[in-house]
């Protein structure tokens, strides 16, 4: 009696399984595949209208951070990280119209926020990668409360550069088999 009620459960999980469209998460495929990552030396970029900003290194990302970002570079973040214009400033600190009209004079960023915009993207395409490019799974996963980073949303830590370090070691927790 208690194999049948097994063999039941089996076969309700089975038909649950086969009606529902949500991938199960392959560890071993993404363990895979950070290996090939690192192997081939990552790259990553921002573009923005007219400029693409790439870089593959801390070193170059020191370069980039010198010289300042274009303002242009803050929407490619909030698309990235699927956040309206207006909390990517807040975590920012920006204000609106400091930002509206540097954008206009096509004015670069200061240090401090190259160095956060350039830091968050790098976060949030590693993010992509772990999640196997399934941005719908990664975008619940930044905004869901997270028992490893105190219980707070990783989205909410995008305020420094610690936080976005802080998601960054969650993701690899939960890359290498870790609950994060």
């Amino acid at each position: 009696m208690l194999y049948a009620c097994s063999k039941n459960i089996v076969m309700a999980i089975r038909n649950e399984k086969e009606t529902s469209n949500i991938k199960a998460f392959d560890p071993g495929k993404s363990i895979k595949r950070a290996g090939k990552v690192r192997a081939a030396g990552t790259k990553w970029a921002i573009v923005t209208p007219g400029n693409k900003i790439t870089w593959g290194n801390k070193l170059e990302r020191v370069a980039l951070i010198r010289r300042g970002l274009p303002y242009e570079s803050i929407e490619v973040i909030g698309n990235k990280a699927s956040l309206p214009i207006k909390q990517v400033l807040q975590y920012l600190g920006l204000p609106q119209t400091t930002y509206n009209k540097k954008k206009r004079e096509k004015n670069l960023l200061s240090g401090r926020d190259s160095e956060v915009v350039l830091v968050w993207s790098e976060v949030l395409d590693f993010g992509l990668e772990v999640f196997n490019n399934e941005i719908d799974k990664f975008q619940r996963w930044l905004k869901k409360p997270n028992l490893s980073l105190g219980s707070v949303a990783p989205e909410s830590l995008f305020d420094s550069i610690t936080g976005i370090q802080e998601v960054r070691n969650a993701l690899n927790r939960l890359e290498y088999g870790n609950m994060a």
